[in-house]
């Protein structure tokens, strides 16, 4: 009677806690939803967080909340969100660099970019842009790498910092040309593009979202975009492939996460109404200004996409052998 008991208590236990995570999913979310950005605010990542944080408010029915958690290469924020209660009350809003690049340049992650998140969906990608100043007598890229080839190593490139998206595609560029050139690392876009204005570094890789109102005031020259296809924003400016220099395509994507565990209602419900924003006229205005694809998909797709990332960016940081530490 007494083992009977026992298994009857077991029966009990397993079907609460079945019928505990069913409630939770079915009355998602039951209170606010924070969404962190591992970034400083006004920063590119906050272009598509805020406007979306206003429509899942709408469609979830409860506050969602920005969170701007700034520090090591995005590293502290996105911490915060993989140690975060699986639930769905803390999300986080982050660019590739804390799930596919920092990974290998950092000695030491506070987490385990592929297994503590479960991917929802991806929401933009962004392409780079190589610009020269107007001061470098180019004006295309077969121009550009007999240039560069003149000058016997003695030719530098700025990026927004050693390990970022815009420093590694520039490593894409320079490998996949065969360049000699010198890296120089700034703190950040901004003062790589002041920089570059000034003529104290002839070249950079930059997102369209930071680079293009340079382009159209004509204080930089467009040599060619990293994206498969041209941008709109850009009509004029050829792929590196029809450029003569296949193989590099690169972006700087932004994808909404959740913790690893969190129940697959849960996601879906945040799958759906990430989708549905990517239906409304904010969001196509979001695509136009910054020269972005639209890239909405299933979470299964995007963390396939995630892995694909994860493999080119790894293999190209051990080719260049970057560490931050």
């Amino acid at each position: 009677m007494h083992k009977k008991w026992k298994i009857l208590l077991a029966a009990t236990c397993m079907a609460g806690a079945v019928l505990s995570n069913t409630a939770s999913a079915d009355t998602y979310p039951s209170h606010a939803v924070t969404m962190v950005v591992p970034w400083p605010p006004g920063g590119p990542s906050d272009i598509g967080a805020r406007p979306l944080a206003a429509h899942l408010q709408k469609m979830l029915g409860q506050s969602v909340v920005i969170d701007n958690r700034a520090g090591a290469g995005g590293n502290i924020g996105s911490n915060m969100v993989a140690k975060a209660k699986p639930d769905g009350h803390t999300l986080l809003l982050s660019s590739s660099g804390p799930f596919v690049i920092n990974p290998y340049i950092y000695a030491k992650m506070p987490y385990d970019a592929e297994k503590d998140f479960t991917p929802i969906s991806n929401l933009l990608q962004v392409p780079l842009v190589l610009v020269v100043n107007p001061s470098v007598p180019v004006n295309n890229l077969q121009e550009l790498l007999a240039y560069i080839k003149e000058k016997k190593g003695d030719f530098q490139w700025a990026s927004a910092g050693n390990g970022t998206t815009q420093h590694l595609t520039g490593e894409l560029f320079r490998m996949t040309a065969k360049l000699d050139m010198v890296h120089v690392p700034y703190k950040g876009t901004a003062p790589a593009i002041t920089d570059l204005l000034g003529g104290h570094v002839p070249m950079m890789f930059d997102s369209t979202i930071a680079i293009v109102p340079h382009i159209k005031a004509g204080k930089v020259r467009p040599i060619a975009i990293s994206s498969p296809e041209r941008s709109p924003l850009l009509p004029e400016v050829p792929t590196f492939a029809e450029a003569g220099l296949p193989g590099v395509e690169a972006s700087a994507w932004y994808g909404l996460f959740a913790p690893a565990n969190t129940p697959a209602e849960v996601v879906n419900t945040l799958n759906k109404a990430t989708l549905d924003f990517m239906q409304t006229s904010e969001y196509k205005r979001i695509l136009d200004e910054t020269g972005s694809r639209p890239v909405g998909d299933t979470p299964e797709n995007f963390a396939a996409f995630v892995k694909q990332e994860a493999i080119k960016w790894k293999d190209l940081v051990q080719a260049t052998n970057t560490r931050l530490d």
